[in-house]
């Protein structure tokens, strides 16, 4: 199945073992500020549209998404 994908990474101190399990849980946060329904969003409306959103991440070496989507062939 024909597909397009962007990758968004960063070189920050990357996302612990513990992080990973709830990344995509509504109102999981480590920041202050907040609010924990970025990724989840996200993540929700990227599976409407029949894709995915992956994630890989070291300790101390940032950490790698990717948003995959289904692509429309024009014919």
């Amino acid at each position: 199945t024909p597909a397009v994908f962007v990758e968004i990474a960063d070189s920050g101190v990357g996302i612990p073992a513990d992080g990973m399990q709830k990344l995509f849980t509504p109102f999981y946060t480590t920041k202050a500020q907040g609010t924990g329904l970025g990724l989840a969003i996200a993540k929700k409306f990227t599976e409407a549209h029949g894709g995915a959103i992956t994630v890989s991440s070291r300790p101390g070496a940032g950490a790698t998404f990717r948003v995959t989507l289904p692509a429309h062939m024009e014919t």
